[in-house]
């Protein structure tokens, strides 16, 4: 059955949902929050709880990487930030965060003018390695050709390439392409690979052997790609579109299943909650952890495409500081407006629905309740 519907004459549109527009359905059961499982496991390496932070300066530092894992996530360092291109960035990330907003996008464009260097892409991984934590790491797809081999060399357990939008098939006339079924099948390490967006982009980035898909286009905070490209997938549609995607994957490839994680539009627990409702396997997140009083951004939130050289489509944006990343993650929560105790969130949200483990969670009922505030 078709959901399109007319936008005017000479054009169709399918309707697609936020995470504000679905809710979830209580069940006839309930159970103990402490008996319900977090935990997820994406090829060979197991997580307490289904969190990937997002790899933006403002939210991983070599630092925050290393405690997020402690906690049980997985944190993912950007390696062509300001960590790669500076011995100390430190200085750097306090003046980013006392610009005024008028200066803040050119003067961004000059500091990550400084190029990436191997030499601290080795150094900064090596660190994380050395506290004993998964170690992952991304780039970009126009930067993975380059830089990947000394990626590989300084040794991460999982790689992730990140791009606002990436496709198994990019046509490009300027050089060669990332080929990433080559790429992918080359390496030694689990490749997470993303965003897409919708069921068929999905589709293709699973058959290039990719171990996860990043699902979303635009959606984060820090991101303008609605209003200064026009493109924008709203994610409760989207990942429950790649979500069918892995289900039609798996029997394809005779039971190899890709993980399906929602990466955008994820501010409060409740839209988390909602992802893995929706049927993501986990989630990362930008925004929410660049809340902790310890991330690098110091109360600001902004990723690669806020001091991109030609066409800047993200801004620097004020998030605040709203406790540490422990209160965060694990609470206890001094607000409840869902920025604190988020895995709190989760765990009483499957508790009351009946749930025991995140995959059973995927099969929770959810209905379209357009949340209108005011």
């Amino acid at each position: 059955m078709s959901n399109e519907i007319e936008i005017g004459r000479g054009k169709r549109g399918r309707r697609a949902y936020s995470f504000d527009d679905v809710a979830i359905v209580p069940s006839r059961r309930t159970r103990d929050p402490q008996n319900v499982s977090l935990a997820w496991q994406i090829d060979a390496f197991r997580f307490d709880v289904p969190v990937i932070a997002a790899p933006m300066d403002s939210v991983m530092s070599p630092a925050t990487a290393i405690a997020l894992g402690k906690m049980g996530g997985l944190g993912v360092l950007d390696l062509e930030g300001l960590w790669t291109r500076y011995e100390d960035p430190t200085s750097l990330l306090a003046e980013i965060a006392s610009l005024p907003s008028e200066a803040a996008t050119a003067r961004m464009q000059e500091i990550y003018r400084e190029p990436i260097k191997a030499e601290f892409i080795a150094a900064r991984l090596g660190e994380m390695r050395e506290a004993g934590v998964t170690v992952a790491g991304a780039l970009s797809p126009h930067n993975t050709q380059e830089h990947y081999s000394a990626v590989l060399s300084a040794g991460v357990d999982l790689f992730v390439i990140r791009g606002t939008t990436v496709s198994a098939e990019h046509v490009s006339a300027d050089g060669e392409p990332l080929n990433l079924k080559k790429f992918i099948y080359e390496l030694d390490v689990p490749v997470i690979v993303g965003g897409a967006a919708t069921y068929q982009a999905a589709l293709h980035l699973m058959r290039t052997g990719a171990a996860g898909v990043l699902v979303g286009f635009g959606g984060g905070a820090a991101h303008t790609t609605r209003t200064s490209l026009g493109i924008h997938a709203p994610m409760a549609t989207a990942v429950a579109d790649v979500a069918a995607a892995r289900r039609d994957y798996l029997d394809e490839s005779g039971g190899r299943y890709v993980h399906v994680i929602a990466d955008g539009g994820l501010g409060r627990s409740g839209d988390m909650v909602k992802a893995i409702a929706c049927g993501a396997d986990a989630f990362m997140l930008g925004a929410a952890l660049a809340r902790a009083e310890e991330a690098p951004g110091r109360g600001f939130h902004w990723g690669s495409e806020a001091h991109h050289p030609e066409l800047p489509r993200g801004e620097r944006v004020h998030v605040g500081s709203v406790g540490t990343l422990d209160e965060i993650m694990f609470g206890p929560g001094a607000r409840a407006d869902g920025t604190t105790n988020i895995m709190g969130a989760l765990r009483r949200s499957m508790a009351t629905t009946g749930y025991s483990d995140l995959k059973e969670f995927q099969r929770v009922d959810v209905v379209v309740s357009p949340y209108q505030a005011g």
